[in-house]
């Protein structure tokens, strides 16, 4: 066959196939067309094992919230892992990451399928997307791209995947959001509008890096914390079934540098909470401190440090003004025995913020107060349902003081000479060191380990040296007091039992006085 003919031929069969295409255009228009794709869909449907759920981006002109949860859903590293060993080998992962995030996410690509296991139920996500119509002229354009997910089932499974397993996508994405977004630390400011528009915290990004794992305590002691915040933060169904508002109180105390802002940073990291540090003295009444509860979101935690130092709330009936007030304390003052005009917050006022019905304002919510001196606060503050959980930051122990080895100096227990953790075991309890102090040491020097740990030593040593002088200095006092005491009253009871003592005491020793002056 000569080239122009093999040509002639193929420009004759395109021109036939055009001829035909054109035929069935007019003889089977794009609805009639559609309809029968739709037939044909359905006649699959009705002998197919498997039902299908559309979950489009957009739902009229609003966003499908339960399309952005099963996308985050998605992107969660278990189903990820999931997909990645299937046996779909060509599942490709879109990676993302969105504003205030911290982390990258995974998603599915365009037009790919990933598996998902639920309560041993296997189901298969499509994302489907679609090029869009081309639009007429609209006053809210829609994005050129229609996107969905298509989610296959077992017809058989579909009560349990409609009841429980998309509600568990929902609850499942709120984690991962709330984990992967950027958590903000608020503060208030006196003087800031409190009306409906306005907001009165200040925010700035918390980065805070404090975790249970590098915190410096006792790991008993940390695992009931985590335990506690994990039933709290899981616990709506029993709040709920219980008639409690979800509200949990934190009463940390002991000496500075103990790290109780450290453990308000690890529970805010472990839990994923904003962190609101309310001011008390910039706060002018009960009225305003009402609503900045109110302008509080949920899942944060409220943090009032040093509460004790705050404003007076501990001594009621002592420096109370006619209004209920209370007024601040000496140590206060600007230092000329004057009181600095400042807030009128009352001990009522803090116990319904933290207890009463305003306490329920929003939901998921933390209190916590720190205090130095625990023996100041008053007894209302302390009650359980006000602050539920007390944990004492005391000074550092061996198992703290080992927790800061591994963190500056990356040392772990069996890293060590035996006779130095030995020392170290003897010394620290006795030293009553705060865990800022061995830091501070560690920090020092913690380009050299060995350095490190001698000056350590040194140190534990000589505050036990000095610990135990100090206690011999107060005992000898205390004994030197009482001695003085007894010869006091040794004295005294010598001249009661003396009988000139007697005398004196019946008023015969003046009789007797009197008569010698006479003969004089």
């Amino acid at each position: 066959m000569k080239m122009s003919d093999y040509w002639t031929t193929m420009a004759s069969l395109v021109g036939m196939l055009a001829f035909c295409q054109t035929i069935l255009q007019l003889v089977f228009p794009p609805e009639l067309r559609l309809a029968f794709i739709h037939f044909l869909t359905r006649l699959r449907h009705v002998f197919s094992s498997h039902i299908y759920f559309d979950i489009t981006e957009i739902d009229g002109v609003n966003t499908n919230e339960l399309y952005n949860a099963v996308q985050l859903y998605l992107s969660s590293s278990v189903t990820v892992n999931g997909a990645v060993s299937s046996s779909n080998n060509n599942t490709r992962l879109s990676l993302t990451r969105v504003p205030n995030s911290s982390s990258v996410t995974f998603g599915l690509s365009n037009n790919d399928r990933i598996t998902d296991v639920f309560n041993g139920v296997t189901v298969l996500w499509e994302h489907v997307v679609v090029q869009r119509q081309v639009q007429s002229f609209s006053w809210r354009p829609m994005p050129e791209e229609k996107r969905g997910f298509t989610l296959q089932i077992n017809k058989r499974d579909k009560a349990l995947v409609l009841d429980s397993y998309l509600d568990y996508i929902v609850g499942k994405s709120e984690e991962i959001r709330r984990r992967n977004e950027e958590r903000l630390l608020y503060t208030n400011s006196r003087g800031v509008s409190l009306d409906a528009r306005s907001h009165p915290w200040d925010s700035v990004r918390f980065k805070h890096p404090s975790t249970f794992d590098t915190l410096a305590m006792d790991p008993e002691k940390k695992k009931r914390i985590m335990e506690d915040l994990r039933e709290f933060a899981n616990g709506q169904g029993f709040y709920q079934k219980t008639g409690r508002a979800w509200k949990r109180g934190y009463l940390l105390y002991g000496p500075p540098g103990t790290g109780k802002s450290s453990l308000i940073a690890a529970m805010a990291n472990y839990l994923g909470y904003d962190i609101y540090d309310l001011e008390l003295t910039e706060v002018q009444n009960n009225s305003e401190l009402r609503k900045l509860l109110m302008k509080t979101s949920s899942k944060s935690i409220i943090v009032i440090e040093d509460i004790d130092c705050s404003i007076s709330l501990t001594k009621r009936g002592k420096n109370k003004k006619k209004n209920g007030s209370y007024e601040y304390d000496p140590g206060l003052t600007n230092g000329s025995g004057l009181e600095e005009p400042g807030s009128s917050v009352t001990l009522s006022g803090l116990l319904n913020f933290t207890d009463g019905l305003w306490s329920c304002c929003g939901s998921e919510k933390i209190f916590v107060f720190t205090t130095n001196h625990i023996e100041k606060l008053d007894s209302a503050l302390l009650r359980s349902g006000r602050m539920d959980m007390h944990v004492h930051m005391g000074f550092c122990k061996f198992p703290a003081l080992k927790i800061l080895l591994k963190n500056y100096l990356r040392l772990e227990e069996e890293d060590m000479d035996g006779v130095v953790l030995k020392e170290m075991e003897e010394c620290v309890e006795e030293a009553e060191i705060t865990p800022a102090d061995v830091s501070e040491v560690l920090i020092r020097n913690r380009s050299d380990a060995e350095k490190a740990v001698r000056e350590l030593v040194s140190v534990l040593k000589e505050r036990v040296v000095k610990r135990r002088k100090s206690v011999r200095l107060k005992k000898k006092k205390e004994e030197g007091e009482e001695g003085e005491e007894e010869a006091e009253e040794e004295q005294e009871k010598r001249a009661l039992d003396s009988p000139n003592r007697n005398r004196e005491v019946f008023g015969f020793q003046d009789e007797e006085d009197e008569e010698e002056e006479k003969e004089k």
